[in-house]
């Protein structure tokens, strides 16, 4: 598994809107500003998004972006595969693969069948609510009053 740049930041936008999702739409430029991403770039990344059914989108002068599902319908894994692919670091082990003519007696394919389930493992368990969670307690931790 590779993620690209794209990746990262519709991983980072999606975040952002998760961690506001209370608060409704956000504009491309306020989600940009805080995940210090290209406005431009992120206008395509969203795009994807929302051709993926992940963000919907509202225009006009009170328009923005935010999750079209719940934050916790929403996994890292549904997200990766969308923008950057298939898991799996080799083909061999993606499902319906039959080019290889040595895949009988490979030594490997069992090992990168256990790579690509533990990754799936991890990233399939993972929700945009659970990490905004983990984002909000770190912030509450460092508010402090005297």
């Amino acid at each position: 598994m590779r993620i690209t740049y794209k990746g990262d930041y519709a991983l980072k936008a999606l975040l952002d809107l998760a961690i506001h999702y209370e608060q409704g739409l956000s504009t491309i430029n306020d989600v940009a500003k805080r995940i210090d991403a290209p406005v431009k770039f992120l206008e395509q990344v969203l795009l994807d998004l929302k051709k993926g059914g992940f963000v919907e989108s509202k225009r006009g002068n009170v328009g923005g972006y935010q999750l079209a599902k719940d934050p916790a319908d929403i996994t890292l894994g549904q997200v990766i595969r969308y923008i950057d692919g298939p898991i799996e670091p080799i083909g061999c082990v993606e499902k319906g693969y039959s080019n290889c003519i040595d895949l009988r007696k490979c030594v490997f394919k069992n090992i990168w069948l256990k790579v690509a389930q533990a990754t799936s493992d991890i990233i399939d368990n993972v929700n945009f609510a659970d990490l905004a969670t983990q984002i909000n307690r770190k912030q509450g931790a460092l508010v402090y009053t005297i």
